[in-house]
């Protein structure tokens, strides 16, 4: 792990406590990623390959960024990235221009309100970008690393976000361990 997103990390990590805000994150990083890629999927570069649009060469530079703070995490983004530019593709070639745009404007609207909500109802806190610039970059590492501490893995990352949310246990019924 790159030394330098390490303490971008932990500063990041003080804006994002409360657990409703992380996943308002989630859903508002998703839609404000598909709103900037759809329009950007309809401008193809058909001498570079199949399916290569403007989309895909926007998103390489961030993509590569996120490779260098932490390999793992950013090939995992990747993956992820890899899936929402092709779901991008099938939207835009079987739906007009127009419904384009106005899905485009629509996930903008949810991404932005979801972070709003996320900071000012949740965490009850001004957004970490406000102060910090960079870290209009580091949303999707954070929800990415939350996710790997979640399934058990970056344990590296834990000591720094905190340990995922703890599921409460249900409680055993009498009896249940004689069966």
């Amino acid at each position: 792990m790159n030394p330098s997103f390490r303490r971008q990390l932990a500063d990041y990590v003080e804006y994002h406590r409360d657990p409703r805000n992380c996943a308002a994150h989630v859903f508002g990083i998703v839609f404000l990623f598909m709103a900037a890629i759809l329009p950007l999927t309809m401008v193809p570069f058909p001498s570079l390959g199949a399916h290569v649009s403007l989309a895909t060469l926007m998103v390489l530079p961030v993509l590569v960024y996120w490779l260098l703070l932490d390999l793992a995490l950013g090939l995992a983004i990747v993956a992820v990235a890899a899936l929402l530019l092709s779901t991008a593709v099938m939207i835009v070639d079987h739906t007009s221009g127009y419904a384009i745009w106005a899905l485009a404007v629509v996930l903008t609207v949810l991404g932005v309100t979801s972070q709003i909500v996320g900071h000012r109802v949740f965490e009850q806190r001004k957004p970490s970008m406000v102060d910090h610039p960079a870290h209009f970059l580091l949303g999707p590492m954070f929800v990415m690393a939350k996710l790997l501490v979640a399934l058990g893995f970056r344990h590296d990352l834990a000591a720094i976000i905190g340990p995922a949310d703890a599921v409460t246990p249900r409680p055993v019924s009498p009896g249940a361990s004689d069966r």
